[in-house]
């Protein structure tokens, strides 16, 4: 059975999963990267380095965001959602966005790319001391689909 995921189950995979994917589009070309994330109160916020989806969302800062649980080829979930990428340079914005990074719930075996200090998984002393860039993407559209096998539902 495949169906549209309800508002509530659309909120519930955006803010249980870390791993997503941006899709963003600049000068003809289109870049879809996955990222490590955290959903909060409607944005997606995301720590990143310079490089070609940074200058691609920089240029257009219209992005699409996809993220799914994936259970096999015919038991699935997924949203995608639509929204303005904007790079949190002020202090204090910069810090609440690395505040909420930092208090999301990763795996014990999370990649190096997913922690933001080398005292993970504790809270860093002072968010000033992470380098790169803390951006959200502040979401307008959301839809999402699954894909359940009869076994699903009993």
């Amino acid at each position: 059975m495949q169906g549209e995921l309800k508002s509530e189950e659309i909120e519930r995979l955006l803010s249980q999963n870390f791993i997503g994917r941006i899709g963003c589009h600049a000068a003809g070309k289109t870049y879809v990267v996955p990222i490590s994330y955290a959903y909060y109160n409607n944005a997606i916020y995301a720590h990143t380095f310079d490089g070609l989806k940074v200058s691609m969302m920089r240029e257009n800062p219209e992005v699409c965001f996809q993220t799914d649980n994936n259970h096999g080829n015919s038991n699935w979930e997924s949203v995608i959602a639509w929204g303005t990428y904007e790079e949190l340079k002020d202090a204090n914005e910069r810090n609440g966005g690395l505040q909420i990074l930092s208090q999301r719930v990763l795996p014990h075996n999370a990649s190096e790319t997913v922690k933001l200090s080398s005292e993970w998984p504790f809270a860093p002393k002072s968010f000033e001391d992470i380098e790169g860039i803390c951006f959200r993407i502040n979401l307008k559209e959301k839809t999402g689909r699954f894909e359940k096998t009869k076994s699903q539902f009993k």
